[in-house]
C-alpha cells in the first residue's frame, strides 16, 4: 500500500507540473521587461500598459465577449427546446433525424463545419441577398449552431434523469402545459441550462477555426488576433493578455466554490435544525 501510494502521489505531482508549469512560466514572463520572451530582463508592468493601449486587442476582446454572450443566449433557447422535444415528446416522426441534426456538430470536425457554413452563407447571399458579406452576424449564427448541440445534450440528459412524477403531480393539480414548463420543469433543469450557457460562452469565446471561415474584414475575434500575432512570434503582450484571462477565470472559479460551500453549510444548518 505504501509503495502504491508513493507511486500515485508521484504520478499526480508529475501530472500537475506538466499541466501548470507552462501556465506559471507564462505568468512570470508577462512581467518580463525584455521585448524578447525567452530572455529575462527584470520585472516590469510595461507590457500590461502596452496591452491596454493596444486598440486592436481591446476591440477584438469586446467583440469576442459580445459574440459569445449572444451566441450562448441563443444556443440556450434553441438547445433547451431541442432537448425538451427529444426527451419529453416521446417517439414521433422525424425524431431520429432531429436528434442527428442536433448532435451532428458534436462529432463534426470544426474545419468541415466552418467550410460548410461558409458555403451556405455564400449560397444564401447569391439567392436571397443575405447576409450581405460576412461579419459579426455570420459568426453569431455559426457559433449558435455548434453551441446549441452541447446545450441540447446537457438538457436532454438532465430531463432523462429527472423524476417525471413531479410534472405528473403538477398536471394532476391542474397545471397547464405552459405553466408546467415555466413553473416546474424550468426551475428543475435550471442548473443544466446554466451549465450549457457557460459551456457555450466558453466555446464561443475560444473558437478560432469556425470564426476564421465565417468572419469578414474588420471582424476579427480575440483568438484570431492572438493567432495572427503568435505566427510572427510570441510577444509579451500576449503573455499579459493570457495572464489576465487566467486571473479572471481563477476569480470566477473561487467565487463559485465559495458560493457552493456557503449553500452547503446553509443546507447543513437547516438539516440540523
Amino acid at each position: 500500500m505504501k509503495r502504491r501510494s508513493w507511486f500515485l502521489n508521484l504520478s499526480a505531482t508529475a501530472g500537475f507540473i506538466f499541466l501548470y508549469a507552462p501556465i506559471v512560466a507564462l505568468i512570470v514572463y508577462s512581467f518580463n521587461k525584455s521585448k524578447l520572451v525567452t530572455v529575462w530582463g527584470g520585472w516590469s508592468l510595461k507590457w500590461y500598459t502596452e496591452l491596454f493601449n493596444n486598440e486592436q486587442i481591446i476591440e477584438a476582446a469586446w467583440l469576442s465577449v459580445k459574440i459569445a454572450f449572444i451566441s450562448a443566449s441563443l444556443a440556450v433557447v434553441l438547445g433547451t427546446l431541442a432537448g425538451y422535444a427529444m426527451s419529453r415528446f416521446g417517439p414521433f416522426r422525424g425524431k431520429m433525424i432531429l436528434s442527428g441534426w442536433v448532435t451532428a456538430p458534436l462529432v463534426m470536425p470544426e474545419v468541415i463545419t466552418g467550410l460548410s457554413l461558409l458555403l451556405l452563407f455564400v449560397a444564401m447571399e447569391r439567392i436571397f441577398g443575405w447576409p450581405s458579406g460576412r461579419g459579426t452576424g455570420t459568426i453569431i449564427i455559426a457559433h449558435t449552431t455548434f453551441c446549441m448541440a452541447y446545450v441540447a445534450v446537457i438538457v436532454q440528459a438532465r430531463l432523462s434523469s429527472m423524476d417525471e412524477s413531479l410534472e405528473e403531480a403538477a398536471m394532476d393539480l391542474g397545471a397547464r402545459p405552459s405553466s408546467l414548463f415555466f413553473l416546474v420543469t424550468l426551475p428543475l433543469i435550471a442548473p443544466a441550462i446554466i451549465s450549457g450557457w457557460l459551456l457555450s460562452f466558453t466555446l464561443s469565446l475560444d473558437d478560432l477555426v469556425i470564426a476564421s471561415f465565417v468572419s469578414g474584414p474588420g471582424n476579427s475575434t480575440l483568438p484570431m488576433v492572438i493567432f495572427s500575432k503568435v505566427r510572427l512570434g510570441v510577444t509579451p503582450e500576449v503573455n499579459a493578455l493570457a495572464t489576465l484571462m487566467i486571473l479572471i477565470v481563477a476569480v470566477g472559479v473561487i467565487a463559485a466554490m465559495y458560493q457552493m460551500r456557503r449553500q452547503a453549510r446553509l443546507l447543513e444548518r437547516l438539516d440540523n435544525n
